[in-house]
């Protein structure tokens, strides 16, 4: 009687070691660091994966600021079945989407950056229901000129 239970466990244990029955979270991939020239605009790359299937009116993404000077979290976009740009704050006016849902793309476009958009952005994807996964985060550093060998998507 006990070894039909054990073949069972020892089964289960097989296919969660496997990955068959784990619910994978989302995932999100960035570029990591980039650069950009005082002036120009700039691409914040966030691409994610979902294990659930992705309906574009229950995506929703969030990106935020996090200044590298001491400074509060700033909410710099939000997006759920359509673009939510920020209606006060150093980034009215200053970004727009250039993501795709569908497509896995969850990008914004920064215009005419500033010194003082140095810091980190994070990007979070929820697609319910796979809402687990951590932020993606990208790290802008704004410059005066373009240094040689930098990671840049900039825009015109």
């Amino acid at each position: 009687m006990c070894r039909p239970r054990l073949q069972l466990y020892a089964l289960l244990a097989g296919l969660v070691a496997s990955g068959v029955l784990q619910v994978g979270g989302i995932k999100i991939y960035t570029s990591g660091e980039v650069e950009a020239v005082n002036g120009t605009n700039i691409r914040l790359k966030c691409t994610f994966s979902s294990s659930a299937t992705i309906r574009a009116s229950s995506v929703y993404v969030a990106w935020n600021f996090r200044p590298l000077n001491p400074g509060r979290e700033e909410s710099v976009f939000f997006y759920q079945d359509r673009p939510y740009p920020p209606v006060d704050g150093r980034f009215r006016k200053k970004v727009t989407w250039s993501g795709d849902i569908m497509g896995g793309d969850a990008s914004i476009l920064l215009h005419e950056v500033k010194f003082t958009y140095n810091g980190t952005y994070s990007c979070q994807v929820k697609n319910p229901p796979d809402v687990h996964g951590s932020a993606g985060e990208v790290k802008l550093s704004v410059v005066a000129t373009e240094s040689e060998g930098a990671i840049t998507d900039t825009f015109t």
